[in-house]
């Protein structure tokens, strides 16, 4: 029994409408039918990919696993810029490969053309690239999805102000840095270098650019804090980080001595 055309069995699993004939013999021939299963399922593998959206390159360790299950060489391996192999690494690629690839082309032409080779034997090479081609298309959605998943359950610093001491305070210095969770939420952690005072306690604000406005985040205990952000406060209003030493008076506003300030910039 004659089989369909390989290529035909690749269109058709791409999407191209099967003839009245070729489905007919789909219908009645396992082999061919088994084969097309196979190629559309990676057809169905690779699609997957695509509502995937931007994704971040995978670590180089990543293509090194699937070029030892593809038992590629080195000058394989794609670069971990965007999965495409760099434009020098094409050109070594090519010319190093090229002895190589010339005498397998011409193994795989002397199987494929010789009439002592059985369409069985063309077929099963064929099924283990289409297996070898899935697996590793799923190796990488499984790498990237992994490394995504990693990626978004880490807070993202989005902005970072440097403190400058006030005259009262030449020796101080500090660092604010702010960082929104995957939920949402925002925190500032202070850092703050300066002698400890010897009464009252030390007070973290967000303050305006033109200081007409501010908003107290808690007391600074030692020299680091992490402070939630209001959920109304608007970081691009509030664009001075404060830390000021304030007396044990029982009064909530700002007591005018600041000991260091900086202005966010955000990434």
């Amino acid at each position: 029994m004659s089989h369909l055309d390989p290529d035909r069995l690749s269109l058709i699993a791409l999407g191209e409408p099967a003839t009245d004939e070729e489905r007919a013999h789909l219908d009645t021939c396992d082999e061919c039918a088994l084969e097309l299963a196979e190629l559309e399922y990676t057809v169905i593998v690779g699609r997957s990919t695509v509502g995937v959206g931007d994704l971040e390159a995978p670590p180089e360790r990543v293509w090194a696993g699937i070029a030892e299950e593809l038992g590629l060489g080195a000058a394989d391996r794609m670069s971990t810029a965007g999965g495409i192999p760099a434009a020098d690494e094409r050109e070594r690629a090519a010319t190093a490969d090229e002895p190589e690839r010339a005498s397998a082309a011409a193994s795989v032409s002397d199987d494929e053309e010789s009439p002592g080779a059985p369409a069985p034997a063309r077929r099963k090479r064929r099924t283990r690239i289409v297996f070898a081609l899935a697996a590793s298309i799923a190796l990488i959605v499984a790498a990237v999805g992994t490394w995504t998943l990693v990626r978004e359950t880490q807070p993202v610093e989005i902005a970072v102000a440097t403190l400058d001491a006030f005259p009262a305070h030449p020796d101080a210095s500090g660092t604010a840095v702010i960082v929104e969770k995957p939920d949402g939420a925002r925190q500032v952690q202070v850092d703050l270098e300066a002698a400890e005072p010897s009464d009252g306690f030390r007070e973290v604000w967000l303050i305006t650019e033109d200081a007409s406005a501010l908003v107290s985040l808690g007391t600074l205990e030692g020299s680091t804090g992490v402070f939630p952000v209001p959920d109304d406060i608007d970081l691009r209003e509030y664009v001075l980080v404060d830390v000021s030493q304030e007396p044990a008076d029982g009064d909530p506003t700002h007591s005018g001595d600041s000991i260091v300030r900086g202005e966010l910039g955000f990434a």
